[in-house]
């Protein structure tokens, strides 16, 4: 009954701990920043009496850094989720495929699905990049993606 009780507590202070960040990100302030700097201090840096737990709090209380990241710069994502699905159809496309037959071919794989997913973030057709860099008759001029991506990037 301690056990799951502790857990419980555990997972609601998570979830406060994920709100306060995301909270964060919309007004951040230094009182704020160094508020949940001794927040994650006081969760991770904390003994169970769980040999496991600790080892846990011990290891993210040790990449304290990274994961308070969002603090020093509140425009980054708190979640790897939009990285995750970049790479998940290159992941699919390899094991349907059973990988490529060289180094070369792989390079070229991951090149064109790196482009593919650029074009669909830009709101570019993939087919009408390429027919523009390729210099193919009757198709649309676009720009190099870096530059889209940079004038994307600059604030508005």
């Amino acid at each position: 009954m301690f056990t799951i009780k502790r857990n419980r507590c555990s997972r609601s202070t998570g979830t406060r701990n994920y709100a306060a960040l995301k909270k964060y990100r919309t007004n951040p302030s230094n009182s704020r920043r160094l508020s949940l700097r001794a927040r994650f201090d006081r969760i991770f840096r904390r003994r169970t009496g769980f040999v496991t737990l600790d080892r846990l709090l011990a290891r993210l209380w040790a990449n304290k850094a990274e994961l308070l990241m969002v603090l020093e710069r509140p425009e980054i994502p708190l979640h790897t989720n939009g990285s995750e699905n970049d790479i998940r159809c290159q992941v699919t496309r390899r094991k349907v495929s059973a990988g490529t037959r060289s180094d070369v071919g792989r390079d070229c794989r991951d090149a064109f699905l790196g482009l593919a997913k650029t074009c669909a973030k830009q709101g570019i057709a993939f087919w009408d990049y390429l027919g523009s860099r390729l210099g193919v008759h009757g198709q649309p001029v676009i720009p190099p993606l870096a530059d889209l991506v940079r004038r994307r990037a600059q604030p508005a």
